[in-house]
């Protein structure tokens, strides 16, 4: 692991890791614990002022990631935020919020698939425990800087979200998460901005054009031979040339844009790639991420417990 000696940084970067249990928080630590983060999990509540004092004192600068959890002995929400705001506060410290967040039902089978017992619900149906500690977080969730469901990521496509977020190589600045979706699988509860693009001429009906997705170029003349794609895409960008400046001057770190169609497999494909190529010719930082294409979804929940 190393630590980050650049002279020009003047602040400690915290982050700060929570979510609901069974979301990949653990997980997400190790992440970042690779990309040169000291790690400290299960840090008591009481402890954190204590930790950064200490550090200061040190003048050490390595950044932290600090695994936050409902399991914690002196956890409670509101002492939580009253730490984050004084953290805020403190122009020392650049600190961000991730929370893990994930659907109930694969929070479910993930519990169900390793047997271990849920938090809150030691003596009772695992579901309750996951209603009771998504109610109890949801003010985490609302602070939240990055929010990332896990649903239906694996653990590579995890790994390059948090490396794009949290990359300490990464500049200030926006950075813009792009992911299609079918939705028939839901959208993504991360997204900041969703866009329907079923709207478009289907693939899907033509038979030469069905086993392909909206990566392969006979995918792309199809859709951009419809008459309204390149004006929908024109509105579009145009739109997002206001909103991006606008979501950086209050302070944003990352926007999620969710672009969805029936299947996941071919316009919204398509459609967000043609996004990611207009972000790269502005200089933004983006990644791009296809949760449907493969027509599979989900993933083996054991890996983020």
């Amino acid at each position: 692991m190393n630590a980050v000696t650049d002279d020009t940084i003047t602040s400690r970067h915290v982050v700060l890791v929570t979510g609901l249990s069974g979301a990949g928080r653990t997980t997400a630590l190790k992440m970042l614990e690779d990309l040169g983060y000291e790690a400290v999990d299960n840090l008591p509540l009481s402890l954190l002022a204590t930790l950064l004092s200490a550090e200061a004192a040190s003048n050490d600068r390595q950044p932290l990631a600090i695994g936050v959890d409902i399991r914690n002995r002196d956890f409670a929400v509101d002492a939580f935020l009253t730490e984050l705001d004084r953290l805020t506060a403190d122009h020392d410290i650049d600190v961000q919020l991730l929370f893990l967040d994930c659907d109930d039902e694969t929070l479910l089978r993930r519990y169900t698939e390793t047997r271990r017992r849920h938090p809150l619900a030691m003596d009772r149906p695992v579901p309750d425990g996951i209603r009771l500690e998504r109610t109890v977080l949801s003010a985490l969730r609302d602070r939240a800087d990055t929010v990332i469901d896990t649903s239906q990521k694996t653990l590579w496509t995890l790994k390059e979200r948090i490396g794009e977020q949290f990359g300490l190589d990464q500049g200030p600045g926006l950075g813009v998460n792009i992911t299609s979706f079918s939705y028939r699988r839901g959208v993504p509860r991360e997204a900041d901005l969703v866009f329907d693009v079923r709207f478009l001429a289907n693939p899907h009906y033509v038979d030469d054009l069905r086993p392909l997705t909206g990566q392969d170029g006979r995918i792309g003349a199809y859709i951009a031979a419809d008459p309204d794609f390149s004006a929908f895409l024109d509105a579009l960008t145009g739109m997002l040339r206001i909103l991006l400046p606008r979501y950086e001057a209050e302070g944003k770190s990352y926007l999620t844009i969710a672009v969805g169609c029936t299947g996941g497999r071919h316009r919204s494909v398509y459609t967000a790639e043609r996004l990611a190529e207009w972000l790269e010719n502005q200089g933004r930082r983006f990644f791009l991420f296809h949760r449907d294409m493969d027509g599979q979804g989900g993933q083996d929940g054991r890996d983020m417990l």
